[in-house]
């Protein structure tokens, strides 16, 4: 027996040496790879769990996504193109598996690959037969209709989505309780249009996700974004992932955001971890990988050289969280049901959270502290994504690759020896299994065969596959002998999610009645109180109040009939009110959001209340002020009028910049007129100036808004600059007089004198552009003439690009800058400057790299090519300029001189501790080498974060700005800028392009010589 035991382990040593040498690995140092038994055996467990193989190579490799489909068939997307596509002229290798337990032995003899060719394909989802498909740049249906197991047909639903890093595209096919498909976008810019719908307006998706309704053919942005990863529990909230970001909680749905376009949301979605954030520590029981020591050594190695107190440390994070997804089986017991599970693929780990709530949202906490759900000895082993089954239990995807890493963010010397391909061939599928199973149940459903009312039933099951794929079905097959089943459940069901179900079903219908949903505003579960209210601002098939808010029925009905029909509506209203005191937070936060889509007095009397009672939180304040959109400034006096001490300082700003922005005069007189009273206005004031300036607009008639604003000019200092700040939005004749008054005094304070001259801006021109000219030809300091030329700019007369280029060989650096902002603000100043460079007036080194962008994105064909051909060889030579100073790279620099170089030319815009917003946070630049480091500083354009591209955007009055977008909402896009954000409304906006230059300086050579930029490399290499 020993010898049989000792013969069988060297057969065993043999066949995984061989399966190894078939791999791609040619990196020797690094951990051999297991086979899939092997990996198995490599796991630990911190609680009462085993996994076990389900599917391995050759059946799967590279698996990303399974899905399986109403009769238990597997489909596996196989993602065989990550990291990178494949070269010009090349096919995508990635595909699409099939397969099928014939026998229903638990075995999948049947093995086809479904679909070939699918670029780096990675979210599937069934639907009718066949499969919606995520493959930048589409969202594909693919079907076999001749049964051969082989989709043939392949329709392009949705297209513009970018073909960015293949960690970041569009992925994660979820079908949502509310029977809409959410698909994870990281935020990528997108104009999505869809080829059989082509007056269908694009939807941009920049900033979010994205959602479809195969139904009712809608779509457009959603809520997020996230990464790879995205899961709804059994209630219906959604869960998203990013890489360091392990588990976030979507709040506040974009649809109640798009209603309000002049609100500013500053997210949609927030990290509920309580173990650590923005990444959490995580516990694997591998060490880290031989490249990630190296990387490690190179820094740490250049800490010492430069005598630095710093230890460079290898993992501990979350860097790779991956595949988030809410378990809702049946299998295991009662505890892990809406539990969070997230793959780290960079530490071969699964983490669990238990998710409990939090106020309006969620607090993820680790299941078990200082361990992992499962932790694995085997580095190959990538966790990058779940799926719920048939059978209640939870499958595990494993990528199986060498390597899990972005190639860019490797220095070459390391990279030059990994490929990135090993393993791509592997791949296995783990099912995991608690120790005392609750349940068992194959995976062979076989619902295409069970009837309607079968699928009704289903609703109530105990395991969230059975209920989702019985909703789905129910939809597409939308037979209508069903309704009576359905609407038992609704109203009688034992089973909260199941009421919840059944109630989604009929809307999809078309028949959801008033009985129904009062039923369930009525119900004991929160939850489903919660879903009621979702659903009463919903008719068939439209956003929007139907029979809630509209009482006429058709003239078929009689008199009777209509009468009982407003009886019953007005009874689920009343209900619907009295949620106000419900005593679950989340149910009053849904409320606040439905009662915008509510005309009438009594629901805008409700949010008065829920403001008095919630204002102190974020969320609140966004449902509500979502809500109240335009009427910002009856709903400010409703509420000081009732609760006279109201003084919530977020809230009075936000509602402030709703009235600012919507500029109507009696409205700003009288937020004005009730702030005086505040102990603090400062507040109201500033959201007020952020409102006015996000509407672009100027000379607004409003004589007794002077009144008002008087008593705030002679306040502190904060409160007079503002209140300045928003007196050049109107043309208020006396503050022009008291300005210029101000102004003629030789003694004025200087930060006065600013505030006066930002004043002149809603002056008549004539008046107060001499008194602009002479301090721009005076000798006054650099920020009295740059608010100087701030004002002038503000003019649309045709005088002031000659009077802002006047003075230019006195300017100081910072008010030329603002001069040359002025000049590129306009279409028809920058012709001016144009000329002005040509002369000779003045030096083409004064135009940065995106200065001149903004010239060869003029919308007039001769102007880019005057621009192109004056700036040609000034800079524009990146490849030269870094040629020229390769030098640099054998020269010895001084870390302590390249911090000063680095603080003056670079921290503004890079280091987040300076303030720095604009630029990629430079923390970790030390793991490039100095040849990077010089390619990178001298060729900035070379190679854009997608977060830092510079966009260029005209508005409707010709105006142009750039900037980096700092934010977006349906209704306006921030840009942001050295000097601060701009924001503006989307409905002002002409156009909108990337620029495939940088925001910093490119000619950087003509600020530094050689020796500084050897000085700044030793400071960017020793470390931050």
């Amino acid at each position: 027996m020993p010898v049989n035991i000792a013969r069988n382990a060297l057969a065993i040593i043999l066949l995984s040496l061989l399966f190894v040498g078939s791999c791609k690995n040619k990196t020797s140092s690094e951990q051999p790879a297991y086979t899939a038994e092997q990996s198995l055996a490599a796991m630990q467990f911190s609680e009462d769990f085993h996994a076990e193989v389900f599917l391995k190579e050759p059946q799967v490799m590279s698996p990303v996504e399974m899905v399986f489909d109403e009769d238990g068939k597997i489909f596996v997307a196989e993602m065989l193109d990550y990291p990178d596509d494949p070269p010009a002229g090349k096919p995508a290798r990635s595909r699409i598996r099939m397969l099928e337990d014939v026998d229903g032995d638990g075995k999948y003899e049947k093995s086809i690959i479904f679909a070939d060719n699918v670029l780096e394909v990675s979210g599937i989802l069934p639907w009718k037969g066949g499969l919606f498909v995520t493959s930048a740049p589409d969202i594909l249906y693919l079907k076999d209709t001749d049964g051969d197991g082989k989709a043939d047909i392949r329709k392009v639903l949705y297209t513009g989505f970018p073909k960015v890093n293949p960690e970041a595209r569009i992925t994660n096919l979820r079908y949502g309780l509310d029977n809409w498909i959410y698909a994870a976008n990281n935020g990528n810019d997108g104009k999505i249009t869809a080829p059989d719908q082509p007056n269908h307006p694009a939807v941009m998706i920049r900033g979010a996700d994205f959602r479809f309704n195969p139904v009712t053919a809608e779509f457009e942005a959603a809520s997020g974004p996230a990464q790879f990863g995205s899961s709804f529990d059994e209630w219906g909230n959604q869960f998203i992932c990013n890489n360091t970001q392990h588990i976030r909680n979507v709040v506040l749905p974009m649809q109640y955001a798009a209603r309000a376009p002049l609100l500013e949301i500053p997210a949609y979605q927030q990290d509920i971890s309580d173990h650590g954030q923005p990444s959490s520590p995580m516990f694997p029981l591998t060490g880290p990988q031989e490249w990630r020591k190296q990387r490690t050594e190179l820094r740490q190695k250049r800490y010492d050289e430069n005598g630095l107190n710093r230890k460079e440390y290898v993992g501990g994070y979350f860097t790779g969280a991956s595949g988030i997804t809410i378990y809702t089986g049946d299998a295991w017991p009662a505890e892990y049901r809406n539990n969070a599970f997230v793959g780290d693929v960079s530490a071969n780990l699964i983490h669990r959270d238990v998710i409990t709530q939090d106020g309006v949202t969620f607090k993820a906490s680790r299941s078990k502290d200082g361990t992992e759900f499962i932790a694995s000895k085997d580095q190959w082993f990538r966790p990058c994504n779940f799926a719920n089954a048939p059978d209640g239990n939870l499958y595990v995807m494993d990528v199986y690759r060498l390597f899990i890493e972005t190639p860019e963010s490797i220095p070459e010397e390391i990279k030059k020896g990994m490929d990135f391909y090993a393993g791509d061939t592997m791949g296995r599928i783990f099912k995991i299994v608690h120790n005392k199973a609750q349940t068992t149940r194959n995976l062979k459903p076989n619902l295409s065969k069970a009837s309607s009312e079968e699928l009704a039933n289903l609703l109530e099951h105990p395991n969230g596959w059975h209920r989702i794929t019985a909703q789905r079905l129910l939809i597409t097959q939308h037979d209508p002998s069903v309704i009576p089943k359905l609407l038992q459940i609704a109203e009688q069901s034992q089973s909260p999610v199941g009421k919840i179900h059944a109630l989604y079903t009929l809307f999809g219908f078309g028949i959801l009645g008033e009985k129904q949903v009062l039923n369930a505003l009525n119900d004991k579960t929160p939850q489903v109180r919660e879903h009621a209210l979702r659903l009463i601002e919903y008719s068939v098939g439209v956003r929007k109040i139907g029979w809630l808010n509209d009482h006429d029925l058709s003239a078929k009905e009689n008199a009777e009939a209509q009468s009982a029909h407003k009886a019953r509506a007005d009874e689920v209203f009343e209900k619907a009110l009295a949620l106000a005191k419900d005593p679950d937070v989340r149910v009053q936060y849904q409320l606040a959001l439905t009662l915008g889509n509510i005309k009438d007095q009594r629901a805008f009397d409700a949010l008065v209340e829920l403001a008095a009672e919630h204002s102190m939180d974020q969320w609140f304040r966004l449902a509500i002020l979502s809500s109240v959109n335009d009427d910002a400034a009856k709903f400010f006096q409703a509420l000081k009028t009732k609760y006279v001490n109201f003084e919530y300082s977020d809230m009075t700003s936000q509602l402030g910049s709703l009235i600012g922005a919507k500029h109507d005069a009696n409205e700003v007189k009288s937020f004005l007129n009730k702030l005086s009273k505040y102990k603090d206005p400062g507040a109201g004031l500033n959201g007020l100036a952020k409102g006015l300036s996000l509407s672009g607009v100027h000379k607004l008639q409003g004589a007794s808004i002077e009144a008002e604003l008087q008593p705030f000019l002679d306040g502190n200092e904060i409160v007079s600059k503002t209140a300045w700040d928003i007196a050049r939005f109107f043309e208020l004749k006396g503050l022009i007089d008291k300005a210029l008054s101000d102004l003629a005094k030789a003694d004025v304070d200087p930060k006065k004198k600013v505030s006066a001259i930002r004043a002149l801006r809603g002056g008549n021109f004539a008046t107060v552009a001499p008194v602009l000219q002479k301090i721009l030809a005076s000798g006054d300091a650099g920020e009295i003439k740059a608010a100087a030329v701030e004002s002038l700019a503000s003019f649309d007369d045709a005088s002031v690009a000659a009077s802002l280029l006047a003075g230019w060989q006195s300017y100081t650096p910072d008010v030329r800058a603002k001069v040359l902002e002025a000049m590129l603000s306009e279409k028809e100043r920058m012709k001016i400057l144009l000329q002005a460079v040509e002369e000779k007036k003045i030096e083409k080194t004064a135009l940065g790299e995106e200065m001149r962008a903004r010239l060869y994105n003029h919308p007039e064909p001769d102007v880019v090519a005057r621009s192109k051909a004056l700036f040609k060889g000034s800079g524009d030579d990146r490849g030269q300029a870094v040629t020229n100073y390769k030098e640099v790279l054998t020269m010895n620099g001084e870390q302590t001189r390249g911090k000063l170089i680095f603080e003056q030319h670079c921290a503004k815009c890079h280091l987040p501790s300076k303030g720095g917003r604009i630029g990629p946070d430079l923390s970790g630049v030390n793991n490039k080498s100095k040849d990077e480091l010089l390619t990178s500083i001298l060729n900035p354009s070379y190679a854009i974060e997608p977060r830092f591209v510079n966009y260029i955007v005209t508005t409707n009055d010709g105006r142009i700005r750039n900037g980096v977008l700092a934010n977006e909402t349906p209704g306006a896009i921030t840009l942001r800028g050295l000097d601060g954000d701009t924001s503006i409304l989307r409905k002002n906006v002409k156009e909108i392009k990337a620029s495939n230059m940088s925001l910093m300086p490119g000619a950087f050579e003509m600020l530094i010589d050689k020796q500084q930029m050897a000085d700044l490399i030793a400071y960017l290499r020793a470390g931050l």
